[in-house]
């Protein structure tokens, strides 16, 4: 029997060379090339446009009607997911093994199935095992149709036959096309099977959502090609020896990106979280150094967080910089800023950063805390419990504005904070009722106002 031949093709960018090399050819990637099988034509083309065909015609003259949206009946999915799902759309939503995907979604069908036909494509488990999770979360799931099936083909037939409205493939790496000969789960078997079901969702205005596992890195498996033929891209991220899970959107062609839902894993499931600023904020029993509140925006929801900082006296040579929930890089550029225009030295200190709660801060409105909660720990001088602080530190020391500000202070008076140390630029026209906010220019204002109390 003649031996089979082989490719390797890049999991970024699809691209196949003979044989494998260290880097890809097409996109220079490193170590993304994977062996796999050539694959054989069948003569037919499988490949057709997802729009009908047009002549050229002006984009003024094109009718632009705003798309219609299905709410899930969960709100922070709804908020995720730009106001609900779109007839047609393709979502791809990917975590870790056991953060809650299939029992979020599982419970979105059984939400929606009273008034929408809705299909559970189940490649991992068998009928029996969602059974048994349905029964033991308390859905009601009557009306939520399953297929445990494999097979593209026989999936695509099925969907054709029942025409569904919203339509759950459980994962798609689990997913075989018999045109191709390689494994579920290879380059191959990914793209084509994605792309077979991104063209038959809109083609017949089915809203699809797939299930995609992640690598060892956290990035979706499978070739990058996965993540831009879809419309939405969702992440669950969060501990599994944590109760709470956060789903971001990291793409969304019909909604904003880096929304962000809040629920909470319980024996019922995943449970929306109504008030998410209550789980980044430590309740101490007195003010304790070291403790910061700042105000981040996730989206278009303004979150309060609590950021730690410990510093103590190094024992080593190098002195520690550790960050958890923040960038590593920017703390050390900010302990240089703090020491050049401050005068506060910490080059024989150790420095642990910490965002309580899990979340992960990656906007620099974050600076002024993180600066502050730092200089609050080296003096042992504990900052107003009530006191909220944002703004951005540049290099030359200045503290510049950030979006959405008033947004930002509003959440702040809402949830009982009576002080706020703000970027001058970010003072609101008109008072908010409760809150006193002075504004800085620079970081030595900022530390002069921490020495006034």
């Amino acid at each position: 029997m003649a031996k089979a031949k082989t490719v390797y093709s890049c999991t970024e960018c699809g691209g196949q060379t003979p044989k494998w090399q260290g880097q890809c050819p097409a996109c220079l990637a490193w170590n993304t090339l994977v062996e796999s099988i050539v694959e054989t034509t069948t003569g037919q083309n499988r490949y057709a446009a997802l729009a009908q065909s047009s002549g050229l015609q002006k984009l003024a003259d094109v009718e632009a009607a705003d798309v219609p949206r299905h709410p899930t009946g969960i709100h922070e999915f709804d908020r995720v997911l730009g106001g609900g799902l779109v007839p047609g759309g393709v979502v791809l939503i990917g975590g870790d093994p056991g953060i809650g995907k299939s029992t979020l979604l599982l419970q979105t069908l059984c939400h929606i199935s009273n008034a929408r036909k809705v299909v559970y494509v189940s490649g991992e488990e068998s009928a029996q095992q969602i059974a048994m999770r349905a029964k033991r979360l308390g859905l009601d799931a009557g009306l939520v149709e399953l297929l445990a099936e494999i097979s593209l083909e026989k999936i695509l037939a099925t969907l054709q036959q029942h025409k569904p409205e919203v339509a759950v493939i459980d994962s798609i790496q689990t997913l075989y096309s018999e045109a191709l000969q390689s494994a579920p789960g290879s380059v191959a078997q990914v793209r084509e099977c994605s792309a077979q079901l991104t063209r038959f969702a809109k083609q017949s205005g089915v809203t699809m959502i797939l299930v995609g596992h992640v690598t060892k890195e956290g990035s979706l498996a499978g070739p990058r090609v996965l993540e831009h033929i879809v419309d939405t891209v969702l992440y669950f991220e969060g501990d599994q020896n944590s109760s709470f899970r956060l789903v971001r959107a990291f793409k969304n062609r019909f909604g904003a990106v880096n929304e962000l839902g809040v629920f909470a894993m319980t024996e019922k499931g995943l449970r929306e979280v109504s008030n998410p600023s209550a789980l980044f904020l430590s309740h101490h029993a007195e003010e304790v150094a070291g403790s910061c509140i700042t105000v981040t925006q996730e989206g278009s929801r303004p979150l309060l967080v609590e950021v730690q900082a410990l510093v103590d006296e190094a024992h080593a040579p190098n002195p520690k910089r550790l960050c958890v929930g923040l960038e590593q890089n920017r703390l050390a550029m900010l302990l240089a800023v703090l020491h050049r225009h401050a005068g506060v030295a910490c080059f024989d200190q150790d420095v642990f950063i910490n965002a309580v709660g899990g979340v992960r801060i990656s906007e620099p409105a974050v600076d002024l805390a993180v600066l502050l909660a730092i200089v609050s720990s080296l003096k042992n001088k504990p900052l107003n419990n009530k006191l909220i602080v944002f703004g951005e530190v540049g290099l030359a020391g200045e503290v510049r504005p950030v979006q959405r500000g008033q947004e930002r202070l509003r959440e702040a008076a809402k949830l009982g904070f009576t002080h706020a140390i703000v970027p001058k630029s970010n003072l609101p026209k008109q008072t908010i009722d409760g809150l006193n906010i002075q504004g800085v220019e620079r970081l030595e204002q900022a530390l002069q106002l921490l020495r006034n109390g």
